[in-house]
């Protein structure tokens, strides 16, 4: 499974072709499937290619709609 650093993360913004991923709890989830997250964006203020760990919690969802998402790597720890 890849390991991602946060700038390796951020290339994955879902922008100009780009997929878009997101990491939550060092777990890396590609979401561009998900027309929810198109260009990379979700609800005006989440973005891809960022580690939304944080931002997750405080979500009006539970992190259980992260499972129909493939985990496509690790986020290295800093």
């Amino acid at each position: 499974m890849k390991v991602f650093t946060k700038e390796e993360l951020e290339q994955y913004n879902g922008k100009e072709g780009k997929p878009a991923y997101i990491a939550y709890k060092g777990k890396v989830y590609d979401v561009s499937k998900s027309y929810l997250w198109e260009g990379g964006e979700h609800q005006f203020e989440h973005f891809a290619g960022k580690d939304l760990t944080i931002e997750i919690e405080d979500a009006p969802h539970g992190v259980d709609v992260l499972e129909r998402f493939p985990i496509v790597g690790e986020l290295k720890e800093e």
